[in-house]
């Protein structure tokens, strides 16, 4: 019964906290804010909540602007007359009102900033998809009333926040920033050093405290009642904070996931959870648990070894990796991306690129106007962290920043590898749109992510999207035609099976069967900007079945000896 699971899962993270007593009392106050109740069921495991039709947009809400209207009026304009058919996940970046970060330093989870639109905005998009919504939990804005009653010394607040004494050691303490750590602030009761994991306006919330869980379930209920029926987990792995540790992917953090994922999916069957953790890919994989963690977590490893291998010409290290990465189980799903409101994570490639890659990928991504951003690890050791910049700039132009003649095909064969792997597929708004580096934006917030972060004016872009010739419209006429295809095919299936194929260094493959085994696909992908040929003994394909290719719409014959690639082509090989 979800009360004695609920219990069981609360004693395991705070049990030296609270005693029998106290966990009883919690977990009537999770049920009561969850308006979930003790006696009932618990959800069904290793259900699917998705299918091959799956495809995500991530957004922010005024990506797309237009003069009389809300930006959640303009974006969901845009996205029925331009996406309708295309998309089924549409990720609203956060919406709430803020202070910094561009929406992550949240001021009031209980409200839609007024500048976006309200919640029946976020509803009536709720209706026409699957609306996924940032929990931004690890943080808040050091201006929201939650704070500003931590200074104050009173309820609610007052001791929501993680303070560190002096014998609190972070010598190891591992976090995405470089500002100081600790910010000294003057309350009611004295100094306190309060954590800040990414910035002096974001403050950490002190999850010792159930009390903040128990806000968190009070937000989810909220946000399910609005229509989200997919919660991503914003920087979920810095949660938990113990002296003298890295103060991430800590015990007590998989534990907080874990009942999380109980009360969201015990209050809507179809619900989804999904980790954020630009991390190394042992540890981001650590959080699907035994299944029964995040539904999904972000592929974070993709983008780079993506964008690597397709610069650089070589399979090698993206096909070591997807031979090595364990098949998602029934009831868990990757989350691929390969560019986000976020720059392209550099820890997700930590032991799989060396040092030289990484180098030659900062070059790369610097020759195309594009920044990189640091980080701060063990013993205050600045290291690169993340790459800053257009995708579309980055895949399209050479080292000197003009148009690569090939570099449109370059960045059409990016997708088409992410709209093959196994996973859902998920699409940063600024990809379709072929959307280059804004630098005035950048410049003028002195934020590097802003930097890929563009607004579109509706207008300006509905124009750019009728001009055949224009980038915008070859772009998202290009995608959008893969995407129709990756649609209708059982063997895309996120859950699919996928083996990854030893074709050399020029090319990469994998193979994609059907869950009924009765369609195979082999999706083939010239990572050069040369052409290259395969010889068809190499696949193995069942001479007695008819073999067709997706994306070109050719028949190809087993009599064949090889098939030949353009520079950056993609076969999508099918027997059906």
């Amino acid at each position: 019964m979800l009360g004695q699971r609920l219990a069981e899962q609360f004693s395991a993270v705070y049990s030296q906290a609270c005693d029998d007593l106290e966990v009883d009392l919690w977990v009537n106050r999770l049920l009561d804010a969850a308006r979930l109740k003790s006696h009932q069921a618990l959800a069904e495991s290793h259900v699917n909540h998705w299918d091959e039709t799956d495809v995500a947009l991530i957004t922010y809400g005024d990506s797309v602007l237009s003069d009389g209207f809300k930006p959640l009026e303009s974006l969901h304009y845009f996205l029925n007359r331009y996406l309708r058919h295309s998309i089924s996940w549409v990720h609203i970046l956060p919406f709430h009102p803020w202070t910094s970060d561009d929406g992550f330093s949240v001021l009031d989870y209980s409200s839609v900033n007024e500048a976006l639109g309200d919640w029946p905005d976020i509803t009536r998009l709720g209706v026409d998809y699957r609306l996924m919504a940032d929990l931004v939990l690890n943080h808040c804005s050091s201006r929201s009333v939650w704070f500003e009653n931590f200074r104050q010394g009173v309820e609610p607040g007052k001791d929501y926040f993680f303070t560190a004494d002096i014998d609190f050691d972070i010598s190891e303490v591992v976090r995405p920033r470089t500002s100081a750590l600790l910010q000294q602030i003057e309350t009611a009761q004295g100094p306190q050093s309060v954590w800040c994991t990414f910035s002096h306006d974001q403050v950490d919330f002190d999850f010792t405290n159930p009390a903040v869980l128990l806000e968190f379930v009070k937000i989810i209920r909220q946000l399910l009642d609005a229509g989200v029926r997919v919660f991503r987990l914003d920087a979920v792995a810095f949660l938990w904070k113990e002296s003298g540790s890295s103060c991430i992917n800590l015990p007590q953090t998989h534990g907080i996931i874990r009942l999380l994922r109980t009360v969201i999916e015990s209050a809507q069957a179809d619900a989804i959870v999904i980790t954020e953790t630009n991390i190394p890919n042992a540890e981001n994989l650590s959080y699907f648990g035994n299944g029964n963690e995040a539904h999904g977590i972000y592929n974070f490893s993709l983008p780079p070894l993506l964008v690597h291998g397709l610069l650089e010409g070589t399979s090698r290290h993206l096909s070591h990796w997807l031979t090595a990465m364990p098949p998602a189980q029934d009831g868990t799903v990757y989350f691929n991306f390969i560019a986000s409101h976020d720059g392209i994570g550099l820890r997700p490639a930590e032991g799989i690129l060396a040092s030289d890659d990484v180098a030659a990928l900062i070059n790369a991504v610097e020759a195309r106007g594009g920044v990189i951003s640091s980080r701060e690890a063990e013993q205050g050791r600045q290291r690169p962290y993340e790459l800053n910049i257009s995708l579309f700039d980055l895949l399209t132009t050479d080292s000197d920043g003009e148009l690569d003649h090939w570099g449109f095909e370059r960045f059409i064969c990016a997708h088409a590898i992410m709209l093959g792997l196994e996973g859902i597929p998920a699409f940063y708004i600024h990809s379709l749109l072929a959307t280059g580096n804004d630098i005035d934006k950048m410049q003028n917030s002195a934020h590097n992510r802003a930097i890929n972060r563009h607004q579109w004016q509706l207008e300006t872009l509905s124009a750019a999207l009728e001009d055949r010739h224009s980038p915008q419209y070859r772009a998202l006429h290009t995608l959008k035609a893969l995407i129709a295809r990756r649609k209708q095919q059982a063997a895309f299936h996120p859950n699919a099976t996928q083996f990854t194929l030893r074709l050399g260094e020029a090319l990469l493959g994998f193979w994609r069967q059907s869950p009924n085994r009765q369609q195979s696909i082999f999706c083939l992908h010239n990572m050069t900007n040369t052409p290259q040929i395969l010889s068809l003994a190499a696949l193995n394909l069942i001479t007695t079945d008819s073999w067709y290719d997706l994306i070109s719409e050719e028949s190809v014959s087993t009599d064949q000896a090889q098939i030949q690639f353009k520079p950056y082509q993609s076969y999508w090989l099918t027997n059906v």
